[in-house]
């Protein structure tokens, strides 16, 4: 299988996964009349079928005891089970996220929830798989952290009057945390006994994901946080331009996952994780550049934002440096 064997590889892929994890949630924002609950389901195929396009290309080269099929024969049935427990929890956690959205809007959801995450993934994860200098990554989450929050000052300045609601709130703090565990679960299957592959990660993870679609998805279909009930047949008679987009999400999410996994088989799950979270700054460029969403912003949000940008750029160099300092 493929793997960095250098630093400067394994940043570029590190920061690529940020790049893809910021990214995604544009595919839904290009469908019109879709709701998201059934656009998710094209999304959850996409993000398993790329997965397995990656574990049969790239994840079998060389066809050695690394490569996918040799890696997934000979690993613990307990790391397949830890990596399938991953992905049951990050797709709960999407879910909400997306709700806290709709509910309480970017200026809150993000810094909640991803500055949540971010803080849970990282510490377990290092707990899990001691590798980096603590100190320079946890400078570096800290000012990751901040940057989190920046972002949510600066949307919040273009959306002051709108009521937080307590259930978005608890919506988006149950989100975090559970977008937080998903990483060092992963970490236990990387590091224990025979373990799996990153490629053979990717695969359970996004397979557990589609299979708890019909637990979690068909919950919220018919219960949702926010509008009312929808059936399947809204699916069928979904745009096919919808179903395209949910599968290009999938793709674009599972390649950045492909390659926080694969770059942390280098640098360790702890700082690939770090840097793959300063997706909130990706997706404050699309909503600059792309969505306008900050057109006509007064000087303030225009300060917030700048401020975000110094501070995750700082945290991505102190989350490298935790990998060369180590």
């Amino acid at each position: 299988m493929f793997t960095p064997h250098d630093a400067t590889l394994a940043l570029i892929m590190m920061v690529t996964s940020a790049i893809c994890w910021g990214s995604w949630a544009n595919t839904f924002k290009g469908v019109k009349n879709y709701r998201f609950e059934l656009f998710y389901w094209d999304y959850a195929v996409g993000i398993f079928l790329t997965s397995l396009v990656f574990a049969f290309t790239i994840g079998s080269a060389g066809n050695d005891s690394s490569s996918f099929l040799n890696n997934v024969h000979a690993a613990d049935a307990s790391n397949i089970g830890w990596a399938l427990l991953a992905g049951v929890i990050f797709n709960l956690a999407n879910l909400l996220l997306v709700a806290g959205i709709d509910m309480a809007g970017l200026a809150t959801a993000f810094p909640v929830a991803i500055g949540i995450a971010l803080v849970v993934g990282v510490a377990l994860s290092y707990v899990q798989q001691q590798k980096g200098d603590v100190r320079m990554l946890a400078a570096g989450v800290l000012c990751a952290v901040v940057a989190v929050i920046l972002d949510g000052k600066a949307y919040g300045e273009v959306s002051k009057g709108k009521e937080v609601s307590r259930k978005s709130i608890v919506t988006c703090v149950v989100s975090g945390v559970l977008m937080g565990l998903w990483a060092p679960f992963s970490t236990r299957a990387l590091t224990h006994g025979n373990t799996l592959g990153p490629y053979s990660i990717a695969v359970f993870l996004t397979g557990g994901a589609l299979l708890s679609c019909f637990v979690w998805n068909v919950y919220f279909m018919k219960k949702p946080l926010v509008g009312a009930p929808v059936g399947f047949g809204g699916f069928f008679r979904g745009p096919t331009g919808g179903h395209l987009l949910g599968l290009i999400g999938g793709a674009i999410w599972t390649t950045g996952t492909v390659f926080n996994l694969v770059a942390a088989n280098f640098t360790g799950v702890a700082i690939s994780y770090a840097i793959g979270q300063s997706a909130p700054m990706v997706a404050a460029l699309w909503g600059i550049f792309v969505w306008k969403e900050f057109a006509g912003a007064n000087k303030r949000a225009k300060a917030f934002l700048a401020m975000m940008f110094i501070f995750y750029i700082l945290a991505i160099l102190l989350i490298a440096r935790a990998n060369t300092a180590s």
